[in-house]
């Protein structure tokens, strides 16, 4: 049992487990983060401590001759935010960013002090919105600790002096010092209180597009991934899940495959089976391959694509449901209303096919674990294996690695560290490394959830909307993994869009019916704000249609004066030419949608041929997130939402038979084409006051812009995803 000193791992998992697309949790900031500790002892630096020079805070390390060591505590998968955060902390710091380099926050250290580092959770398009506060009070602290260090030297009044690239001068003499000179003197001083963040526009690294840190590794091939994990002496394990969700392992005839080359040994769990051999993993999965395995699948062997399609349905037509929003008499708005629109919308579940497949490399001996995984949250991650291998959260060490992609996968359901670290515990004393199959990856996912909305909305004579009923029927998330976040029967995850649309209409209703299938949702990029902005916006279109208006115009009288999404809008609008004639033949779709705190539109231009053929031709995408951090991270998020959600718009779609998914590969869950990519614009209008997101937003408006000029080329209005099983022929 786990000594009174160490960290309930229960607490971990509420308060930091593991949260991915846009699941907010606690943030929690210890006073002990800028805290020094009496002995240095008792602070277990990390091992870069004692060779790179003094801890000044816990984020802040500075070597004697001037290189600045930043600590990251949440994780690069592809976003940029390793950059980012690193620039929070060095512009109020005012070290020279030539000398700045940046690792990984060590996660036990981070535990062993009373979670110095805040927050390790990555998600939600949280990393920077969530931390520039803190990070950049981290920075100035760091700032006022080297100044005051630089005046008692020169027994002068701090006050007088200012720190710049790396350079303490004390203004009236002229005297300068560089950081390295005074760190160590820096880091035996009390932390201050309070300190002055700079008004933005004295930023000197912030709003720059800065060249990324991870770069330069990942193009010559030095960064090493979780999958890239090779400790001493390394074995290696291939898994098979039972292919209905929810079924059983009856039995693994072991003894069939015990002479095949490698084989050291089968491991069966209640819902997988694992093969444990030397060589390679190829090794292990060939004979997992030849392993005869029997399952039970259970009831939901029954369960197909069309019998959820029916239960989603019956969430439709049931005759009551939970009312996630409701303002006005919209019976009395209907009654009244001079014309009435009706649309019913669907989307599929949704892969997450991050390129590098879940993986994790667990070593466990004498009672303690040591991890390499591709995870999203180390603190959950420290916690779950601690649970796993039943050893106090204090033997746990988890090695920080950038990740081949995550979208979601990897934060809110570690299902792949429980599996790494329970193989790993029957094989004591060896590194076992588990990779799964492409095919396990597609076929045991956590899916985006399956949906279908039925909407009508009352126009007046003069086609302004004066009602709006909204009934949701979807499987949610937060009923498989944090069931008391659902009040009322509501999944507060799955009404956005609706909930807070921010369209004006007087008589609005929204329901909600919660259809859950054996099937496990997940967070998938952007979570809610993938489906249902294709619900909104789509049916937007229909209602402008219906009064004969312009859809851009449409949207603006429904919009407040001066709001950001109306600011966006426009923004976007007029970047994209919109009030110009298109080319003939060119048709062209917009969308709007506000996520994560930033606000996003996009207008998408189109052509297809009699064939009903499609061709995307140009994508203007814009995001105001108030403040930039770097201009060039966020560009290159916009690009890849363009592809990760014209993909899914274009392609995107897990079905069901017999219970299982019938996907399994690239082959039957395609990716966009190099030359189906489109030119890419993107609109950066940070309208400053405030830090949102930008790893997701900028996804929500592609697929309704994009089926909403698919419908001005058509004729044909698109109400279920994905596009390719429509014929695009025109009307």
């Amino acid at each position: 049992m786990a000594s009174s000193r160490d960290l309930s791992r229960r607490s971990f998992l509420v308060r930091s487990a593991a949260v991915g697309g846009g699941l907010m949790l606690e943030i929690c900031v210890p006073s002990g983060a800028f805290a020094k500790k009496e002995k240095k002892e008792e602070c277990n630096p990390c091992e870069h401590d004692t060779v790179f020079g003094s801890e000044v805070i816990a984020w802040v390390n500075i070597h004697a001759d001037d290189r600045v060591l930043i600590r990251v505590a949440r994780t690069e998968m592809g976003q940029g935010s390793f950059t980012g955060l690193t620039m929070l902390i060095a512009e109020e710091l005012g070290c020279d960013w030539k000398k700045v380099t940046a690792e990984y926050a060590s996660t036990s250290e981070h535990l062993r002090r009373n979670r110095v580092f805040g927050d390790m959770l990555t998600g939600g398009s949280r990393s920077i919105r969530d931390s520039n506060e803190f990070l950049r009070k981290a920075g100035a602290t760091a700032r006022m600790m080297l100044i005051t260090a630089a005046a008692r030297r020169w027994k002068a009044d701090a006050a007088e002096c200012v720190a710049e690239n790396g350079i303490i001068t004390h203004v009236p003499t002229k005297r300068t010092v560089s950081f390295g000179v005074v760190a160590s003197d820096a880091a035996k001083l009390k932390p201050p209180q309070d300190v002055t963040l700079k008004d933005p526009k004295d930023w000197k690294l912030l709003g720059q597009p800065i060249a990324r840190l991870d770069i330069p590794d990942k193009v010559t091939g030095k960064t090493e991934f979780a999958i890239d994990a090779r400790p001493k002496d390394v074995v290696y394990a291939a898994i098979a899940q039972c292919p209905v969700f929810g079924g059983k392992l009856k039995s693994a005839d072991a003894e069939k495959i015990a002479s095949m080359h490698g084989v050291l040994k089968v491991v069966p769990f209640a819902d997988y089976v694992a093969v444990v051999a030397e060589g390679s993993w190829w090794h292990a999965q060939q004979a997992l391959k030849a392993l005869p395995i029997e399952w039970d699948f259970g009831e939901s062997a029954k369960v197909s694509s069309a019998s959820i399609k029916e239960f989603l349905r019956d969430g439709l037509t049931v005759a009551e449901a939970p009312v996630s929003r409701s303002e006005g008499d919209v019976d009395k708005a209907f009654a009244a209303a001079a014309k009435v629109v009706e649309a019913e919308y669907y989307t599929p579940y949704l892969e997450h096919a991050t390129m590098e497949p879940q993986n994790c490399t667990a070593l466990y001996t004498e009672g303690r674990v040591e991890i390499w995984a591709p995870s999203q949250n180390s603190e959950a991650t420290a916690a779950l294996a601690a649970e796993v291998a039943e050893v106090p959260i204090t033997n746990v060490e988890v090695h920080k690695v950038h990740l081949g992609g995550g979208f979601g996968r990897r934060g809110l359901v570690l299902d792949f560290v429980r599996q790494g670290v329970a193989i790993a515990k029957a094989v004591p004393g060896k590194p076992v490394k588990l990779i799964w199959s492409r095919e396990e990856d597609i076929q045991h996912g956590r899916y985006r959830p399956v949906a279908m909305v039925r909407m009508k909305a009352g126009l007046d004579a003069s086609g302004t909307p004066t009602a709006w009923y909204v009934r949701q029927a979807e499987h949610s998330i937060f009923n498989n993994v944090m069931p008391d976040r659902i009040k009322n029967g509501i999944d507060p995850i799955g009404v956005r869009t609706f909930s807070d649309s921010p369209y004006t209409v007087a008589n609005q209703k929204m329901e909600y019916a919660m259809r859950n299938s054996h099937v496990p949702p997940g967070p998938w990029r952007a979570v809610a704000h993938t489906q249902n902005p294709f619900f909104r916006e789509c049916f937007i279109d229909e209602l402008a249609q219906a009064a004969g208006q312009d859809p851009y115009q449409f949207r603006r009288k429904l919009l407040a004066p001066a709001s950001k999404d109306l600011g966006i809008l426009d923004a976007v609008a007029k970047a994209a030419n919109w009030d110009k004639p298109l080319p003939a033949g060119m048709h062209r779709g917009i969308a709007m949608q506000d996520a994560y705190g930033s606000y996003t539109a996009a207008v998408i231009e189109v052509s297809v041929s009699d064939k009903g053929e499609l061709k995307i031709h140009r994508v203007v995408v814009g995001l105001d997130s108030g403040y930039v951090a770097n201009p060039d991270s966020v560009r290159a998020q916009a690009e890849g939402c363009v592809v990760y959600g014209l993909t899914a718009a274009l392609y995107g779609e897990i079905t069901i038979k017999d219970g299982r998914v019938e996907q399994s590969n690239f082959h039957d869950y395609p990716m966009m084409r190099i030359a189906e990519m489109p030119k890419v614009e993107v609109v950066l209008a940070p309208s400053g006051g405030f830090w949102g997101g930008a790893g997701e937003p900028p996804l929500a408006p592609l697929a309704p812009a994009l089926c909403n000029a698919v419908a001005a080329a058509t004729g044909k209005r698109i109400r279920s995803l994905p596009l390719r099983q429509h014929d695009l022929r025109k009307a």
